[in-house]
């Protein structure tokens, strides 16, 4: 469709170990559109990860084999891309990246405002014109520097400049990293678990932030996360990954108020309540290096039959927006 602007189709990547090939994306589809922020959920393990760093071209290429697929963003199929061409025009300038962790995001030896610049003195969005002179567009860099960071809420920001990493607080140096993936002014942003590491205040601070910039901007986000009730909160959609593949895709309201695939359903049981206190899912995640046939929940699923271990279910529209992959899905959310 012409409002996608990225769509990931059929991707398998498997890497290599001395145990195995392990099967980690497994046939992967995937479509962002513009200005939306679409959530990538799942247990740990399930390539959430996996499929973000493909997206940006930095899989580790000595353990890595992309067996499948494309990746088109604005049409260009990335994975047909040189290295120089991602790195100029792709990655951290079109497509940006924030890391899950902001404590080790950063040198510690050099200041805030050396390591900002260094990113625009690669990255500005002022070096696509190639009008400027060099310290006119440093100037022009500078002041487009303070008012981001005054955008993302940080005080002081030239006093910031002047800092050391470790002399900021976590929740901002995520809201540095936040305001350094919006500098080359991306159409995509990557988040991946952005809020992992950070406390519970904080975290809705930075949500709240995210969603925010991404209304303001319209910059598209896909916000990768294990956490269910901070999807629910930030996200237009939701992608739902297990054991390497995405098995349903719905709008943030269907998700949770009408599940078709039974894996979703029980990822959503999980959540802890005052009713029905904490639970688990019966059976254990399998093995990437031999993995089920077919669909990859078959083994954990009281719905399973023949055709579901031996064939992966096509993805079927059960309502407007709202795909899963399942033989015997659920109906209206039982």
């Amino acid at each position: 469709m012409e409002s996608d602007l990225i769509a990931v189709r059929g991707l398998r990547v498997s890497f290599g170990s001395d145990a195995g090939v392990a099967r980690v994306l497994d046939g992967v589809d995937l479509t962002i559109r513009r200005g939306e922020i679409m959530g990538l959920v799942g247990e740990s393990g399930c390539g959430k990860t996996t499929l973000a760093r493909s997206i940006l071209g930095i899989l580790p290429p000595h353990a890595t084999r992309i067996e499948a697929g494309e990746i088109r963003f604005e049409g260009r199929d990335l994975l047909g891309l040189g290295e120089k061409t991602l790195a100029s025009e792709i990655r951290g300038r079109a497509i940006a990246y924030i890391p899950q962790d902001p404590f080790t995001a950063f040198n510690p030896v050099f200041t805030i405002g050396t390591q900002i610049d260094d990113l625009m003195r690669f990255k500005s969005p002022l070096l696509r014109g190639g009008a400027l002179s060099g310290r006119d567009r440093r100037r022009q860099d500078r002041a487009r520097v303070l008012e981001l960071l005054r955008m993302v809420q940080l005080p002081d920001p030239e006093g910031v400049l002047r800092k050391y990493p470790h002399e900021v607080s976590g929740g901002q140096r995520q809201r540095l990293m936040i305001a350094m993936a919006l500098l080359p002014e991306p159409q995509l942003v990557i988040a991946d678990e952005p809020t992992t590491a950070l406390d519970v205040t904080v975290q809705a601070q930075i949500l709240t932030l995210l969603k925010r910039l991404a209304r303001e901007h319209g910059v598209a986000v896909l916000f990768t996360t294990h956490d269910l009730g901070t999807a629910y909160e930030i996200c237009d959609r939701i992608t739902v990954m297990y054991a390497g593949q995405e098995v349903e895709e719905a709008p943030v309201a269907s998700f949770f108020d009408a599940p078709s695939h039974p894996y979703t359903r029980k990822l959503l049981d999980s959540l802890p309540s005052s009713e029905n206190g904490i639970r688990g899912i019966a059976g254990e995640i399998p093995r990437l290096i031999d993995p089920p046939s077919g669909c990859r929940f078959h083994p954990r699923c009281e719905r399973a039959t023949e055709e579901c271990r031996t064939t992966r279910p096509p993805p079927e529209a059960v309502a407007a927006g709202h795909t899963v992959r399942c033989h015997h899905p659920l109906e209206g959310g039982a």
